[in-house]
């Protein structure tokens, strides 16, 4: 089933899961493949995402997902870009991170990275032209972000295109990412909670908490049965907040928001708390200068008082 091509607003401001989709690269670690027939072609996996992580605050990084008998194609159409895209392929049924990262739930998927952050782009494959019109709209959202490079195809994957090293990470922060490498979120919880305690400070754990929280709770959940189950129980919190997570995981951060903040005034004490607990939490991984917050969490403030 192919979804709707989205529109620019829908792009603006994507949730940042780039800490949990791949720990930093380690000396010696493979660097994206480069597809045969295009240097700005490359194929990513679990372990070499990172690089693509950091070439995405260059220039734009189109991610399609294949697997399951299905090939990708959009080599030709983004390369057709002249360099203002790099395309990631990765397959699905090889990177169970980078399908959980980006909440894939069939193939063909396409995404994109901007800034090291995803954008869910469509499921399916849409008509070239909607495709085109869906990249264009990548592009003005990527311009807005400050992301405007290109990529030269005579140079791209050659020495001179070779990623940055990486600065080694604070104890507590690289063992949470070996845990959320290795599917172990109750570990990663642990080491977060542990490098606040020791500096309440430390934004970047707070960050990281949330983040690896809403995965913790999304782990084994379909889109499908959460959207069931939060349109048949339009009361209950826990079906609420469990849509607010797949929302928030796909950057509808406005949906997320919307939902809560209307369940909100018809709440007891107890599930007020909840609500307001996890909103906080959405919050820490948006980021507290992205507009969607600012307002939302003015409209929780006159709700609270």
């Amino acid at each position: 089933m192919t979804s709707i091509p989205p529109s620019g607003a829908n792009l603006r401001g994507a949730v940042d899961l780039s800490s949990l989709v791949k720990p930093p690269a380690r000396p010696g670690a493979a660097a994206p493949t480069t597809a045969e027939g295009s240097s700005l072609v490359v194929d990513a996996t679990d372990a070499t995402f990172q690089s693509i992580l950091e070439l995405s605050n260059t220039v734009p990084v189109v991610v399609e997902f294949y697997g399951q008998g299905v090939e990708p194609t959009l080599a030709a159409l983004v390369t057709s870009f002249g360099g203002r895209f790099v395309l990631a392929t990765v397959d699905g049924t090889r990177n169970p991170q980078l399908v959980q990262a980006f909440q894939v739930t069939e193939v063909p998927a396409v995404a994109a990275v901007i800034g090291g952050r995803p954008l869910q782009l469509f499921v399916g494959l849409p008509a070239e032209a909607e495709i085109r019109q869906v990249l264009d709209q990548v592009l003005e959202v990527a311009a807005q972000q400050g992301v405007t490079g290109t990529i030269d195809p005579a140079v791209a994957g050659s020495e001179d295109a070779a990623a940055p090293v990486e600065e080694p990470l604070p104890p507590h922060h690289q063992e949470a990412y070996d845990a959320i490498a290795a599917g172990d979120f109750a570990l990663a919880i642990k080491e977060y909670e542990t490098a606040i305690a020791q500096d309440p400070r430390d934004h970047l754990a707070v960050a990281g908490l949330a983040q690896v929280r809403l995965l913790a709770r999304l782990d084994g959940a379909t889109a499908d049965a959460l959207r069931s189950a939060a349109a048949g129980a339009p009361d209950d919190v826990d079906a609420q907040l469990g849509v607010a997570d797949l929302d928030v995981s796909g950057g509808h951060l406005d949906d997320a928001f919307g939902r809560l903040l209307d369940l909100f005034p018809t709440l007891d004490a107890v599930a007020k708390n909840l609500v307001r607990t996890r909103l906080l939490d959405f919050f820490e991984i948006a980021g507290a200068d992205d507009p969607r917050v600012i307002a939302a969490r003015r409209r929780l403030t006159g709700l609270l008082y």
